[in-house]
This record gives structure tokens, sequence and C-alpha cells, in this order.
């Protein structure tokens, strides 16, 4: 029986992951009393009794769970952004670079792509690889969204019966050029330039 903690069960990655996790069998969850889910020790003692435990949390959130984590054979799949371009992380996009499958396969620590930098990567990482484009090339990303990746709270407020007239339009978001992709997108696919 593998053992699985999701820390941040409250949000919606987590409330998926154990969805799913629920339809399957051989998987005990394990859970936490919803009044302690903040609490270190308590965390510790959940991320520490599994062998996966899933990160849903803030990026500061999940360095700290990170931290608590003093059991090797504890495996930690991150979905923040806190650890796609931190050293000792597979980054799990298995399909970008040959050989990633068996990376994450074996890896004690694997961090989810975000959803921009996926399709990003995708596209310029085999044009890099081929040589087609260079580190230095300036590479303009637009994309649009829906509301879903903003969280549980953000779903709440547009699915709301009564939610701002304004919501039924297009809104402006991240237009400083400081997302927190691009890091990710720009390590991941050897750029010298944030694209």
């Amino acid at each position: 029986m593998t053992k699985v903690y999701v820390d941040g069960q409250e949000g919606t990655t987590g409330l998926k992951i154990r969805q799913r996790l629920a339809k399957r069998g051989g998987v005990e969850v394990i859970e936490i009393d919803p009044a302690l889910r903040k609490d270190s020790a308590e965390r510790a003692r959940c991320i520490n009794a599994a062998d996966i435990v899933f990160l849903c949390l803030p990026d500061q959130a999940a360095r700290e769970a990170v931290e608590l984590c003093t059991n090797p054979n504890t495996r930690i799949i991150d979905a923040s952004t806190a650890h796609r371009t931190a050293p000792g992380w597979v980054y799990g996009f298995p399909e970008l670079i040959e050989g990633q499958y068996e990376r994450i396969a074996v890896s004690a620590r694997v961090a989810v792509p975000g959803c921009y930098a996926s399709g990003f990567c995708a596209l310029v990482y085999p044009l890099r690889k081929a040589g087609l484009l260079g580190a230095d090339a300036h590479i303009k990303c637009n994309a649009v969204s829906g509301y879903t990746g903003a969280g549980r709270k953000a779903i709440e407020a547009y699915e709301s019966a009564d939610r701002p007239a304004a919501f039924d339009s297009p809104r402006k978001y991240a237009l400083t050029l400081s997302h927190k992709h691009l890091p990710e997108m720009r390590a991941i696919c050897g750029l010298d330039v944030t694209p």
C-alpha cells in the first residue's frame, strides 16, 4: 500500500489530486486534521510518514514543506514554482528531454511544470536543441488563460452568481513582464534573455 500525503489538500490542485487518488486502489491517503494543516510539527509527521507527498502550496510554504522532510525515502512532487529550476530537482516534463522519463521515475524530488511554461518549452526547447534558435534570441510570449489556475478562492469568485460584471470580459494579467513562470521558461530552454 503506497502512503500519499497531499500538503495543500484544501486548494484546487490538492482537491483534484485527492479525487483522483480516491479512484485508485493500493493507495492510502494520509489525513491531516484541518485545524492543524498549518502546524509545522503535524505537517512534518504527515510528510515523513508518506511514500509520496504532493505539494499544492504557495512557493514559500512548499519550500518550508521540503525542509520538514527528513525521511530519505519520501518522494516529493511539487506543483508550485518553488523548485522548477532548483538544483537536485527533476523537471517533470518527460516528453521534453531525452531520458527525462527515467529521471522522473527514480527522482526523490520532481517539480511539476507550469502551464504557460509547458506550452512555451514544448515549442522553444526543440528549436534550441536543434540549433535553430540561439540562446540570445529575444522571444515574445503572449498567452491567454482561464481563471482556474488562480486557485479555489478565485474560482468561487468567478463562478458566483453575484460576481462583478467585469468578470464577464477578458481581464489583463501579469503585464509587468515579471510572471512567475519566466525563470522556468528561460532556464529549461537555455535562454540568455528572459522571454
